[in-house]
């Protein structure tokens, strides 16, 4: 089964309620190549998205449906279509039309079993009258070495009448090397997409490299033998190996207080972007994780209803890694999304929500004051509710971090990130 990434359409309906979404249909489609799912993008954005073309190489990869069920209609001018597949194929798509006809049998294609995965419900997208609601679809299993690859559709959370599953690249081992980019087309997306970071204009406590760390009096030390912490190699060469963390090790700051708290508050001339590049999605889409590390996090603040609370030293711990991911179409080498981690979650942003630098491709995102998490856009952010919660403030300053690395990393990234659950995982 070949696929292509379809970017054009044609608007079947649209609907200014609850938010408003429009249904598209792709159009035009290469030859040979027939159709899988409709899309559906909420208004509030200029169009961007795609679905998912497939052609039928081997025989036998597709098949039309032998029926379709109404799974909902809209105003007597939109109904979405479930198609029937033979035994042995799944739908990966609804088909919409304008009239109550049903589609023509060869409208869409479902897919071969052997060749779709599980899918799940994603971003709300619309939400119907009648309470049915429209969601983005996404593989249930995704990672690394997970072979799941999103259609682009949507599902409606009806249970019976919903799709749940998307294609399955069984060629993913293959496939993922070829398709992914290699480092001189690396370093080619991260000239063009890097971001810049700013920092608010209060921040104390800046990132800095990991070396500019090591090579200023900060310590290891090991459970049982508190007493004789070691300084760090510059490199970072005397650390604990293997791969694992038994908790049984641990770093700290120097001793001397004049020298810890110059320490954390880091080096910004020293900083540098640590990177991760990953495929994702069966191998559909290259992930550019980018790491920043801070020798300091700093105290919380808690916002109660007008009033600000400091925290005290609630909040602060030594050694702070954050990141960004920007996640590039492997059809296209096109910015399709990026995340934005904060604290122990974090939010998906897509590109036409973005904030770009004049005139470039090169988005911009914003560290909270003390806390370092990451946001698309200035200002302040409660975390809790808009009554009690902690504050995350950001702001553009003078302070700012342009991400063009020196040096890429794969898998022999630093340490620290690479203890995460989303180092091979998706983001949360």
């Amino acid at each position: 089964l070949e696929v292509r990434q379809i970017t054009s359409f044609t608007k079947i309906w649209s609907s200014s309620e609850d938010g408003g979404a429009t249904f598209f249909e792709p159009f035009p489609l290469p030859d040979g190549f027939s159709m899988l799912g409709c899309y559906c993008q909420t208004n509030d954005t200029p169009l961007f998205g795609w679905v998912l073309a497939g052609k039928d190489v081997s025989g036998g990869t597709l098949a039309t449906p032998l029926d379709y069920t109404l799974v909902l209609s809209v105003t007597d001018s939109c109904y979405i279509w479930l198609p029937t597949p033979p035994d042995g194929y799944q739908p990966v798509g609804y088909a919409i039309t304008s009239s109550p006809e049903k589609p023509p049998l060869d409208k869409i294609r479902c897919v071969r079993g052997d060749l779709t995965d599980e899918c799940e419900p994603d971003v709300l997208l619309w939400g119907a009258d009648n309470g049915v609601n429209v969601y983005s679809s996404r593989p249930n299993l995704r990672g690394t070495q997970a072979q799941g690859v999103s259609v682009g559709s949507f599902t409606i959370d009806n249970e019976t009448n919903s799709i749940s599953s998307c294609l399955k690249n069984n060629n993913f081992d293959s496939v993922s090397s070829s398709s992914m980019p290699n480092l001189p087309q690396i370093e080619t997306l991260i000239q063009e997409y890097s971001p810049r970071i700013y920092f608010h204009p209060s921040e104390t406590y800046l990132p800095s490299s990991t070396t500019w760390y090591f090579s200023n009096g900060v310590l290891l030390y090991h459970i049982g033998d508190e007493s004789n912490p070691i300084p760090v190699e510059t490199t970072g060469s005397n650390l604990p190996q293997g791969g694992s963390n038994d908790g049984t090790y641990w770093l700290d700051l120097p001793i001397n207080e004049t020298e810890r708290d110059r320490v954390k508050k880091g080096d910004l001339q020293t900083c540098e972007a640590y990177i991760h590049i990953k495929p994702m999605l069966g191998g559909t889409f290259t992930d550019i994780a980018i790491w920043f590390f801070y020798p300091f996090n700093g105290p919380a603040t808690a916002k109660l209803g007008f009033i600000d609370v400091p925290l005290g030293r609630i909040g602060e711990h030594i050694g702070d890694w954050e990141h960004m991911t920007l996640r590039i179409s492997n059809f296209n080498g096109g910015l399709y999304r990026v995340y934005f981690a904060q604290h122990s979650g974090g939010m998906w942003v897509d590109t036409p929500s973005l904030e770009f630098q004049n005139g470039t491709n090169k988005l911009v995102g914003y560290s909270s004051l003390h806390g370092h998490a990451s946001y698309p856009t200035p200002g302040l952010v409660v975390q809790g509710t808009n009554v009690v919660g902690l504050r995350n403030d950001t702001a553009k300053s003078d302070m700012f971090l342009d991400v063009l690395p020196s040096e890429i990393y794969e898998e022999d990234g630093p340490t620290g990130p690479k203890m995460k659950e989303y180092w091979d995982g998706d983001e949360r």
